[in-house]
């Protein structure tokens, strides 16, 4: 109920109280109205006192969650940021993991094939080895059977010497017992194998052919002997060179397993720190995450609450103030209309229907006039002229005329509100819509510039780390060439010196020989003091100084040649190990490069979808904030508008039944 209703029910009623009791009840109409507002005005100012401490509230406690929710953004970003790292780190260490575990099986495979190979090498050499001593046996106990028989029985060696090739002599000798068959046969198929050896591919003869006669037989077994010893010598030193260059590919292998053995362990305990800091970044993650969701919820509706309560203040402050407004004008309007009302007898059924329906007709339309004004509502000022014409042209009750207006334009209105509630529902979520795909774009956008900060930052960092790597090998070269340098030197120096010192040693070994000798048989000159026995007592002293330098520039030469043995092996560790990182992070780094211009060409991708979002945004703005009034403050006029023609339409229909009332009394007292 209305102030203004009220204040016109307060009236009805002291008017017909003054009827029955003949008293004025104008001033107890007026004291009414006067506790009201004073009651209003205390509902206010405690209203405002609540208000005010659920602002300061609101305030204190959005703070608190802006610095908790700016907070959480810096640790997530932190957190992702570790996330991605750890992740590029363990994905570049399980494909160093996959290349080192590839390496070693090659080199073991490798190593097994070589110590197979040395295996088979090995039996070989032995076997060809027993073969040729074996020969070489046999052919020095033929010449010295034939040395010995011809020496000792030359008539009876004529058979032998009428053979006439070698290996009817060798048969001969077989069968005289003198040389096994065994011998027989490994001496003939020394002799085929030169024989082949010598002749080649022109068609030479029977190997086993060697005319001529004993001494011929002899010296033909010579040339076998020294043949065959030739090729043991040659077989024995190709078996040292094939042992000596097993034997350094072993070592060679051995070193590189035991160093990428050593490197994937490394990386397999990368991997695991790796994860394990990647899982507790995860864990922080999710939990920094749902805190900071929390807080972004509870802000959101800490934000809706004190903008609701806010709406409700203002709305109920805005109300509280119209209801004074209109408490004061009833008190004016019947101060002013009510002037010497207690003097007068309360004829009022003297009053003419006509004259009684205009009066309140004219109220209802200064009423609405005044309000038009106040508020500024045209649509009102317009209304309340129509309903003045209508009231004044009316030679009867205008009151349906003037309603029928009032309805009009109340269906007029809430249209009007249906139309504007839909166009706002529209507008509300097509800007939620657009904002958050903007807020997610935008995310998605400061993500991938994270993502390729991080990953260019580290390109940068290995980069950085290959090139001083390769000045690491630089200098290493330069520092290994300067040390080959020195060690040669050291080593001519040493030769030199060695030389001229066993010359010395040779020197002092010989005088003293003839010394000795000379005084050995001169026995008066070797008991003279001071005499031979000194100066050999001097040459042994000089002798053994010299054998003492000996081995000390021996020594210094070992220890020396040790070192540098030592420091070049570890040169050349260091080297292959900065040649594998050089490898790895030249890899890693061109592996970051790509991803870098994929996550450049993604970012791209998605700031072309956010101009579009923002396009569309702006014209969604255009359309639905960029208006002379806000929705809130259209809905605020309308429902004034709608509030004060309701309010007129019940003070004309109260209107109305009083009049029909007092027309009701009129008849009956004038019968």
């Amino acid at each position: 109920m209305t102030a203004k209703w009220a204040a016109c029910l307060l009236m009805a009623f002291a008017l017909q109280l003054a009827q029955a009791n003949q008293v004025s009840p104008i001033t107890k109409v007026v004291q009414l109205l006067s506790d009201m507002q004073t009651k209003i005005i205390g509902e206010g100012e405690a209203a405002h006192a609540i208000y005010a401490e659920f602002a300061e509230m609101c305030e204190e406690r959005s703070k608190n969650l802006q610095f908790e929710i700016k907070t959480g953004k810096g640790e997530i970003a932190e957190l992702k940021a570790t996330i991605a790292e750890e992740t590029a780190l363990a994905e570049s260490l399980d494909t160093k993991v996959e290349e080192l575990t590839a390496s070693i099986a090659t080199d073991e495979a490798d190593l097994e094939a070589a110590t197979k190979i040395r295996a088979k090498e090995s039996a070989d050499f032995m076997a060809e080895e027993k073969e040729l001593s074996e020969v070489i046996d046999a052919l020095q106990r033929a010449i010295g059977i034939l040395d010995k028989e011809m020496a000792k029985h030359g008539a009876s060696m004529m058979q032998i010497r009428n053979a006439g090739n070698l290996a009817k002599t060798l048969q001969m000798l077989v069968e005289a017992s003198t040389l096994s068959s065994a011998d027989a046969r490994g001496i003939s198929a020394l002799v085929q194998t030169q024989q082949s050896s010598d002749d080649g591919e022109t068609g030479a003869p029977d190997p086993a052919v060697y005319k001529g006669q004993s001494g011929g037989i002899i010296d033909t077994l010579g040339d076998l002997l020294e043949k065959a010893e030739s090729q043991l010598a040659e077989l024995r030193n190709k078996e040292t060179a094939s042992l000596n260059e097993f034997q350094m590919l072993k070592q060679s292998l051995e070193d590189k397993i035991k160093y990428e053995t050593k490197e994937l362990e490394e990386a397999k305990t990368g991997i695991a720190a790796s994860n394990e800091k990647k899982a507790t970044a995860e864990g922080d993650l999710a939990a920094t995450t749902k805190n900071f969701d929390e807080d972004v919820l509870a802000l959101s509706e800490l934000h809706h609450e004190c903008l609701t309560k806010a709406q409700d203040y203002e709305a109920e402050t805005k109300s509280r103030g119209e209801e004074l407004t209109a408490i004061a004008t009833a008190k004016k309007v019947i101060e002013e209309t009510t002037s010497g009302a207690a003097d007068l007898s309360y004829g009022l059924n003297q009053v003419s229907f006509l004259q009684r329906s205009q009066s309140g007709g004219i109220e209802v339309v200064r009423f609405l006039r005044q309000l038009a004004q106040q508020k500024h509502f045209p649509a009102l000022a317009q209304l309340s002229m129509r309903m003045d014409a209508a009231i004044r042209a009316s030679s009867g009750d205008p009151f349906t005329k003037v309603k029928g207006l009032i309805q009009d334009m109340i269906e007029t209105l809430e249209k009007e509100a249906e139309a504007d509630a839909t166009e706002k529902a529209f507008c509300d979520k097509e800007l939620a819509e657009s904002n958050a795909k903007k807020d997610a774009k935008t995310t998605e956008i400061k993500k991938l510039s994270t993502k390729i900060d991080q990953m260019t930052s580290r390109s940068e960092q290995l980069k950085g780390e290959v090139a001083e790597l390769e000045k690491g090998l630089s200098a290493l070269a330069k520092a290994q060439a300067e040390m080959d340098k020195i060690r040669l030197e050291e080593k001519d120096e040493y030769t030199k010196a060695k030389a001229e010192m066993e010359a010395g040693i040779k020197g002092v070994q010989l005088a003293l020989k003839v010394l000795r000798d000379y005084y050995a048989k001169d026995k008066a000159h070797a008991s003279d003091e001071g005499g031979g026995g000194g100066v050999i007592g001097l040459l042994e002293v000089c002798e053994s100084d010299f054998s003492k330098g000996l081995i000390e520039m021996t020594s210094t030469e070992d220890a020396a040649q040790a070192a540098y043995d030592k420091e070049t092996k570890e040169n050349e560790i260091e080297k292959v190990t900065k040649e594998q990182d050089i490898k790895y992070k030249t890899e890693e780094s061109t592996g970051l490069d790509k991803a870098t211009a994929e996550a450049t060409s993604d970012k791209a991708g998605v700031q072309e979808e956010l101009d579009a979002v923002l396009e569309y945004l702006k014209g969604i703005e255009d359309r639905c904030i960029a208006k002379p009034e806000s929705y809130e403050e259209r809905v605020a006029r309308r429902d004034a508008e709608l509030a004060g023609l309701k309010e007129a339409l019940t003070i004309l229909e109260s209107e109305t039944s009083f009049l029909q009332f007092k027309s009701t009394r009129t008849l009956r007292g004038t019968k």
